[in-house]
């Protein structure tokens, strides 16, 4: 198949190798689990269950709320000890609304909803319903609902649906594993998702690095038409999906633009067998595949780990740590999140856990620019990230928005080619809230404007029917007289 170069890019030391030939392993069910109920992109899941409750293995435990929103169910049987708020995996280290559960040991299943007996007969309606009520969502780290996607064919002309096994993380290999170790449920969800979206054509990008994985993709997808392998050249951030869909179709997605509208839609590989195992068996997502990892860790591991266990439980099921570690990881090293501490919960979108030792971290003061231009070469987006720096640091962020910072994904390229060791990516990510907040303020100012001007209109459409009341009234009251007056 012909590829397409991409511009920019790194080739960082992947060190895979720890976890890349470590065979998928179960986690031993935790004493307890933190189920989050906002585990994806949109409005928050709202907790059907409470305090004391006995529910069962698949049982919803929060129900999606709106169009882009994802429930939550139980990843095993037990008591429900409390609905309450808990540290969540992220930075901020900030409490979220969080389901308690005590496990019973019995991992007793409860009433699933029925399988799709023949998907391929199924309508996209009834397929991204099934999605949605199984709670999938982006596996490769979006977490974006699953089901949303899925009704893109309705909106646009679609020609391909792109299976992202890229993978261009360091250090991560959960993906890896399950396209060895699953390849033939990862290309069933791909066939379903396919005839969903109405797309003719199945391509699934794979970096060279993963000839095992290459191979047994291979002969799954030989089973069946419409599928290629697409073998993809090992280069950060190829699993970035407008990048992959530039290396196999040769074409860019525009700026502000979705893939979709240049005809392709992108699933990870992990998304695309969860959706096998809600469409085929009505399995809910419950768990997940993560790579524990890092130099800090005694043991490196891949582990399909019930959503809530803690982290905690990952890294000591790994054997624990064979040296303090310099900093905890959520996700690979590039553009993964610092974890706030190890009693935090896997949530769906988390694919590694990072153990890092200071050398592996590599923190180094941030020295003046140089102005040498790597920055710019290595962009996978053509900005110019010296040039937006610059503008950030003088607080001129109107000027870093025409430079297009917004356009920047955080892929961390440029930080990492820094030889001066300036956090670029932080100044681009503070700019982008920035931004946000005040395009917020905007809108609300103009809100609460339309809102005045509407109770303005309203008040003088009050008070000129008052007015036309009061002259019909004076003029009623005046006839009288003036008949007298005529008689």
């Amino acid at each position: 198949m012909k590829l397409f170069p991409v511009r920019g890019g790194i080739h960082p030391d992947y060190r895979k190798d720890a976890t890349s030939e470590k065979p998928i392993v179960a986690l031993p069910m935790p004493a307890v689990l933190h189920i989050l109920l906002q585990q994806h992109i949109g409005a928050s899941a709202e907790a059907v269950v409470s305090e004391g409750q006995h529910v069962k293995k698949g049982e919803l435990l929060g129900r999606a709320q709106g169009a882009v929103s994802a429930p939550v169910h139980a990843p095993t049987s037990g008591l429900i000890k409390a609905v309450t708020r808990c540290p969540a995996p992220h930075p901020s280290g900030l409490d979220q609304l969080t389901v308690v559960l005590e496990p019973d040991g019995k991992d007793e299943w409860g009433d699933l909803l029925p399988p799709i007996k023949d998907p391929f007969a199924a309508t996209t309606d009834e397929i991204a319903l099934r999605v949605a009520a199984c709670g999938i969502v982006g596996l490769g780290g979006a977490t974006f609902p699953s089901s949303v996607k899925l009704n893109l064919g309705k909106i646009h002309k679609l020609e391909m649906l792109l299976l992202n096994g890229a993978e261009c993380e360091p250090y991560l290999t959960c993906d890896d594993r399950v396209m060895r170790e699953f390849a033939d449920e990862v290309v069933d969800g791909a066939r379903i998702m396919a005839h969903a979206l109405g797309t003719p054509k199945i391509v699934i990008g794979i970096e060279s690095n993963k000839p095992a994985a290459i191979k047994a993709m291979t002969a799954a997808a030989e089973k069946v038409t419409g599928v290629v392998v697409a073998p993809v050249p090992v280069q950060y951030p190829m699993g970035s999906e407008r990048h992959l869909v530039q290396a196999i179709t040769g074409r860019e997605t525009p700026i502000r633009k979705l893939t979709a509208d240049i005809g392709v839609v992108v699933h990870n590989v992990a998304t695309a067998r969860a959706i096998h195992h809600a469409v085929r068996f009505g399995r809910p997502l419950i768990n997940r595949v993560v790579t524990v990892g890092g130099g800090a860790v005694a043991e490196g591991k891949n582990i399909e780990a019930p959503i809530g266990a803690d982290v905690q439980d990952l890294i000591r099921f790994c054997g624990g740590l064979r040296e303090s570690a310099h900093r905890f990881v959520n996700g690979g090293p590039m553009m993964g999140q610092p974890l706030p501490s190890l009693n935090v919960p896997v949530i769906k979108g988390m694919s590694g856990i990072l153990a890092l030792t200071k050398k592996e971290a590599n923190e180094h003061a941030p020295q003046p620019c140089i102005r040498c231009g790597s920055c710019v070469t290595t962009c996978p987006c053509g900005l110019v990230p010296v040039e937006m720096a610059a503008f950030i640091r003088n607080d001129k962020l109107d000027m870093a928005a025409r430079s297009g910072v917004q356009d920047c994904f955080s892929c961390g390229s440029c930080s990492w080619i820094c030889p001066s060791h300036i956090p670029l990516v932080h100044y681009f990510n503070y700019a982008k809230g920035a931004l946000a907040a005040q395009d917020r303020d905007a809108r609300k100012i103009d809100r609460t404007k339309t809102l005045v001007e509407a109770r303005n209109a309203r008040l003088e459409k009050v008070a000129e029917a008052k007015r036309a009341a009061a002259a019909a009234r004076k003029a009623k009251t005046a006839t009288p007289e003036s008949d007298k007056a005529s008689a």
